[in-house]
């Protein structure tokens, strides 16, 4: 070949250089595309934030573009994460947002990927590395703290309010706390709460409305009505008149000292730091999920159908909300003695 030729094969080479884009900048630019995505179908700014930034971690654990990424990766990854002593649902987390990403790449950008990279899209989650669900019977779920267990945390927080050096904040630590128990709701739903969600004339006791409920089947939020049961009505009342209006002023409901929203981790974080001060060190720690699965399994301890305990958490199915219920040792037994009383104060009013 001349020199002319070897020219021109050299120039058509660095064309194609050219033309392929920086594996890192291409996969930014397929996150973003995600992302809107993931607003076309409603799902809050929150929940695309947090699954942006859990997934960039699990593709910078991996150390390559996401269309590389090997069943051998995603094995590796996964099981540094369950050495270094990391939960079984955050470990689900990482490998959902990762196969959420992977599909839309799959249905969106393998043409392009194949063309640019050369690589072939084949999805690396498959029936051997997919984090499985943990079953009801797993040793692996801890049972949810005790309604005594709550009552003396919440004593603490009230005893906290009196000598916290930040009154403000331990007021609202408090509040906050209180929702998620005696409501039910998600970390997620509570922080995306506003002062106007609040709506204490209507129905009994009042209700909350949960815009930004957990979306489910691939739909976006869904809201729900949420009662203020166990007094939580006259907790916000308290709250609203005495202790938010010493934060920075706004619209949310539970904001930080800058006035702005409360991570969902922030709150994970501010319950932790809150249980060391606790110093109680032979007392249940729990995580804001446990809060919530105790107020399923409390309510259905005293009676509470399952139906309804189903339409406060916010579930589609009432499958879940069976898996949320962990009634304690006795429970058929004090389920017994209700039976046994109800039935003898029936047989006493009868006449003889």
């Amino acid at each position: 070949m001349g020199g002319a030729g070897l020219r021109l094969v050299a120039a058509a080479s660095a064309t194609a250089v050219a033309a392929a884009p920086d594996p890192g900048a291409y996969q930014a630019r397929c996150i973003e595309d995600y992302q809107a995505s993931q607003t076309a179908r409603g799902f809050s700014s929150l929940t695309i934030d947090n699954g942006a930034a859990t997934l960039e971690r699990f593709l910078a654990a991996c150390g390559r573009p996401a269309w590389e990424v090997t069943c051998e990766d995603i094995d590796r990854v996964v099981g540094g994460l369950a050495t270094v002593g990391m939960a079984t649902s955050t470990r689900r987390g990482y490998v959902s947002v990762f196969k959420g990403f992977f599909t839309f790449l799959l249905a969106r950008k393998a043409a392009e990927i194949e063309a640019l990279f050369g690589e072939r899209l084949i999805d690396p989650v498959d029936e051997f590395n997919a984090a499985r669900h943990v079953g009801n019977d797993s040793p692996e779920v801890v049972a949810p703290p005790t309604a005594q267990r709550m009552d003396a945390f919440f004593a603490f927080l009230r005893d906290r309010i009196a000598t916290a050096r930040v009154f403000a904040a331990a007021g609202r630590d408090y509040a906050l706390f209180r929702t998620l128990y005696h409501a039910g709701l998600r970390t997620e739903e509570a922080v995306m709460l506003d002062v106007a969600d609040l709506h204490f004339d209507r129905g009994p006791f009042g209700k909350i409305h949960v815009r930004y409920g957990k979306a489910a089947k691939g739909s976006g939020p869904r809201p729900r009505w949420v009662p203020m049961l166990d007094g939580l009505d006259l907790i916000l009342k308290w709250y609203l008149a005495d202790v938010r209006s010493r934060l920075v002023a706004g619209a949310v409901l539970f904001p930080d000292q800058s006035g702005d929203r409360l991570h969902r981790g922030s709150v994970r974080n501010r319950l932790a730091h809150l249980l060391d001060l606790e110093d109680a060190s032979a007392a249940v720690r729990f995580s804001p999920h446990a809060i919530r699965r105790a107020c399923a399994t409390h309510n259905y301890e005293r009676g509470m159908d399952l139906v309804a305990i189903q339409q406060l958490l916010g579930h589609w199915q009432v499958g879940t909300t069976m898996g949320y219920v962990r009634p304690s040792a006795t429970f058929i037994e004090d389920a017994y003695r209700r039976a046994v009383s109800a039935t003898l104060s029936a047989l006493e009013g009868e006449p003889r």
